[in-house]
């Protein structure tokens, strides 16, 4: 069960390392869906982009991941309010983000779920 357990992590953890690399690699397009009355444009990106990766690699690694995915939480619960329901009122983009705010509110669950499992074995 260890096995699969460690499995399931690393799975879980990779896309955000891939969507952190994406803060870099289509920073253009990041900047055009970042809505307005977020402050910094670009750097705050570039920064979204660091924290992605430091939380992919801390899970992946198995160091402070009660802290990261509590983090990665908080920041998936940002995007979600910041990003995906003001699009959902935008015509023109509403599909799009609705399917963003699906992923973004599951991957969510997940990583409270992994920090509760582990909040849980420390009790232990």
């Amino acid at each position: 069960m260890k096995n699969i357990s460690k499995i399931g992590r690393i799975l879980f953890a990779i896309p955000f390392a891939i969507f952190g690399l994406n803060h870099f690699l289509f920073l253009d397009f990041y900047i055009g869906e970042v809505s307005s009355f977020i402050p910094g444009g670009a750097y705050t990106i570039i920064l979204t982009g660091i924290f992605l990766i430091m939380a992919s690699l801390s899970i992946i690694l198995n160091k402070y991941v009660k802290v990261s995915t509590i983090l990665l939480s908080i920041l998936l619960l940002s995007f979600i309010l910041t990003i995906h329901i003001p699009a959902l009122f935008d015509s023109a983009k509403w599909q799009f983000a609705l399917i963003e705010l699906l992923k973004d509110t599951s991957l969510l669950g997940g990583s409270l779920m992994i920090a509760g499992m582990i909040f849980d074995k420390e009790k232990e």
